[in-house]
């Protein structure tokens, strides 16, 4: 069974070498729908694959984690990058372009590696990240699953490689979540939400 859930967040970036001539050389935003799709052979205690609920804690504050900010590609050219960085609060340097088929990637590595150092309390069993899609604008989304997103001719993705700005870490609940999930640490879903 596929279960989905739908973020919403705002952002700018540039997609350089593009085609598209407005979207390559100009800062731009868009309002970006993500859907997280799950998976499961077996349900839980509450006869569902995976508790929405759940999804409103850690998995949210990742994906919100672009809201209201401008992200970087930290191969673009360096004084853009620093005057990004200087001129907006909320920012994310990716080791990919942002483009909507790099955002789904670097969603999915992200929300996997979490879900996978998550400890379930409710009976849940082998719930998998299925894909992740996130539409740029209303006709337009990239989808990526498992295989897109640790290809490595797609460019791959070290976490470490992820930064957040301090202002975006300060707005989690825990501000060391980036770093804990980095170093591999257990995370135990609350037995209530």
């Amino acid at each position: 069974m596929i279960i989905r859930k739908l973020f919403k967040f705002e952002n700018a970036h540039i997609v350089r070498g593009c085609s598209t001539l407005k979207c390559r050389s100009s800062l731009h935003g868009h309002s970006y729908k993500v859907e997280l799709l799950f998976e499961s052979n077996f349900l839980d205690n509450g006869q569902m694959v995976y508790d929405f609920g759940l999804m409103k804690q850690n998995m949210k504050a990742l994906v919100e984690s672009f809201d209201h900010g401008v992200t970087i590609w930290d191969g673009d050219d360096k004084e853009y990058i620093k005057d990004m960085k200087k001129h907006s609060q909320r920012w994310v340097e990716l080791p990919v372009s942002p483009s909507c088929e790099q955002f789904s990637r670097v969603i999915f590595v992200m929300i996997d590696r979490l879900l996978q150092l998550t400890n379930s309390v409710n009976g849940e069993k082998e719930v998998k990240l299925n894909s992740v899609i996130v539409h740029e604008t209303d006709t337009g989304y990239a989808q990526a699953f498992s295989y897109d997103a640790y290809s490595k001719d797609m460019g791959y993705i070290e976490l470490d490689s992820i930064i957040f700005s301090d202002e975006v870490k300060n707005n989690w609940a825990d501000a060391k979540l980036w770093e804990k999930i980095k170093r591999g640490e257990s995370f135990i879903n609350p037995t209530s939400v």
